[in-house]
């Protein structure tokens, strides 16, 4: 009998531990950026979104340089050139297709584009922290500093984990409390309560 206990044992630990391994799977999946970007948040390529706000520079042209809002819609609309996608598109893909509006037009022969950002959208922090809110994005963040940046944490604030949502989806995620997961623009940040 004390074999099928001892053997009970080693297989609850097994399961648990397969568990903990699939848990880290979806973490790992989680940490990496949206939208197919590279899987270090250090090479993380910003794709602009709804509410960034955008730097065009067309040389000799200063009727379409200037800065520009990514509309609800995920366009930009340019003077001359109208309407450009920007939504989901990195610095270099939208200043290819400015560019290749500029021509298709006829507006302008081998225009010089360059595309900055201006502002990202921000980022939200809301549950237990001293100043729930909207702040500016910056380069960087994570979990610690988004809570650092809302005042730090209550004392009635969990300490393992945190709930995020990134821009775009539909519900929460739990993740630890690390400085292992990176936020990024237009994320929802929640610290839940703690469980006496």
């Amino acid at each position: 009998m004390p074999r099928l206990g001892h053997a009970l044992v080693s297989l609850s630990l097994a399961a648990a531990l397969a568990s903990a391994l699939a848990g880290c799977d979806d973490f790992a999946n989680f940490a990496s950026p949206p939208n197919g970007a590279a899987a270090a948040p250090a090479k993380y390529e910003t794709r602009f979104q709804a509410g960034d706000k955008i730097k065009v520079v067309v040389i000799d042209e200063d009727k379409i340089t200037g800065e520009y809002e990514v509309d609800a819609n995920g366009a930009i609309s340019l003077p001359l050139a109208g309407s450009i996608r920007a939504a989901g598109e990195t610095k270099v893909e939208l200043e290819t297709l400015i560019r290749r509006k500029l021509e298709e037009a006829q507006i302008l022969r081998d225009p010089m584009v360059t595309v900055d950002v201006s502002s990202l959208r921000p980022f939200y922090v809301m549950g237990e922290v001293e100043k729930p809110g909207e702040y500016p994005y910056r380069a960087g963040l994570n979990v610690m500093s988004a809570v650092a940046i809302a005042g730090g944490d209550t004392y009635r604030a969990s300490h393992s984990r945190v709930q995020v949502q990134r821009a775009g989806e539909q519900s929460f995620t739990d993740v630890p409390f690390s400085p292992d997961v990176p936020i990024y623009p237009g994320d929802l940040v929640n610290i839940p309560e703690r469980y006496f």
